[in-house]
């Protein structure tokens, strides 16, 4: 009887506690994009202020766009913050305390927080990163319109392109590298310019090196004009028009340049077979996508190092250091998390390391955490 007793007090206690908690992260994110939001509404404005002929209602729209990739860049911390917030209330008001004297254990009311803060990741990840793709991605597109004066996506590479794609019409089955010096994006044509195609063999031997002075990226096919072969130990020899098979078209050459946070998870790993298909650098999206599958769980670990820092009971005193220390080492996370990406980015660390390194020492921290709270 008494055992009963004691697990319906448990389950009363853990989803009063998850109402708590979740409550209070949603207005803590909720607080924290509104301070970004009006950062980058400001950053905006000032933008807008160089351009006399750019309507300043444009200013609301994009940074309205930009407020679910807000709210994905901050979810970790608004976790963090909302629970240090919702525990340390819980603990002042000796709630907390009166559990864990009628033998209800730290683990047992922090299992329904814990499941609310992946639950939260989760939709995150599954939900609103496809829809903070679109937006962002319709965002990049006013900016580049509107308030940049260079020329789009594509001229983030300085203007040349670089690809890599199976060659099946060579004399022998190999690869076929593409190089144009100049690209340029009009009317949704891609047109490319001092465009060499190295054809090599499956032992990586040059079987054939066409050149041509301009082309179009068409349906399924490079059409190239005026165009020369030249093959190893011979004349160049005058071809005129000539065609070359392609999987891209031209959404997927501006998307590899674009930045990795205008795709959708969903769309992400297709994507990243295509970019190394076609020789592009995947790193930054491999570091994004891994990025986004490690949300759920750091959100959990945000949620264990926020009971961790702040479920000291008031009576031991030096509440204040403790919830400083959570927030410090918040901050600490989002720093080490930042670093890591860019080491991902540049290559230094692998995509996955960069990615869940961070989440696996802020979860070793929270458990170490825990486990001094409830045997200490």
């Amino acid at each position: 009887m008494h055992r009963r007793w004691t697990t319906g007090v448990s389950v009363t206690l853990s989803l009063y506690i998850a109402r708590q908690f979740t409550l209070s992260v949603v207005a803590m994110i909720m607080a924290l994009t509104g301070l970004v939001s009006l950062f980058d509404f400001i950053d905006l404005l000032r933008r807008v202020a160089t351009k006399p002929n750019v309507p300043t209602r444009l200013v609301t729209e994009i940074a309205g766009l930009h407020v679910p990739y807000f709210i994905i860049m901050i979810l970790p911390f608004g976790v963090l913050l909302g629970g240090i917030v919702c525990f340390w209330r819980l603990t002042r008001s000796s709630e907390l305390i009166v559990a864990r004297a009628a033998g209800i254990s730290a683990w047992q009311f922090l299992a329904a927080p814990l499941a609310c803060a992946l639950l939260i990741g989760g939709l995150a990840t599954a939900g609103l990163s496809p829809l903070s793709s679109f937006m962002f991605r319709k965002a990049e597109l006013l900016d580049e319109t509107y308030l940049k004066t260079g020329g789009g996506p594509l001229a983030l590479n300085g203007g040349a392109l670089w690809t890599r794609q199976p060659d099946d019409t060579a004399e022998s089955r190999g690869v076929a590298i593409l190089h144009a010096r100049d690209v340029h994006l009009r009317d949704g044509v891609l047109n490319v310019t001092n465009i060499s195609i190295f054809r090599l063999d499956d032992h990586d031997h040059l079987v054939l090196r066409i050149e041509a002075p301009r082309g179009v990226l068409a349906h399924k096919h490079w059409q190239l004009e005026d165009a020369s072969t030249i093959r190893p130990d011979h004349l160049p020899v005058r071809i005129g028009d000539y065609a070359l098979p392609t999987n891209l078209t031209v959404a997927r050459v501006e998307e590899s340049f674009a930045s990795p946070e205008t795709l959708s998870i969903w769309t992400l790993p297709g994507f990243i077979r295509l970019l190394d298909r076609s020789g592009f650098s995947s790193i930054r999206h491999r570091l994004h996508f891994q990025t986004l599958l490690a949300l759920p769980i750091l959100t959990g670990t945000m949620a264990l190092v926020s009971a961790g820092f702040s479920m000291r009971p008031t009576r031991r005193g030096g509440v204040a250091r403790m919830l400083g220390s959570g927030i410090a080492t918040g901050f600490l996370l989002f720093t080490v998390s930042k670093v890591a990406a860019q080491f991902g980015d540049s290559g230094a660390l692998p995509p996955m390391l960069a990615a869940w390194a961070p989440t696996g020492a802020g979860l070793c921290l929270a458990i170490s955490l825990l486990l001094h709270l409830e045997d200490g």
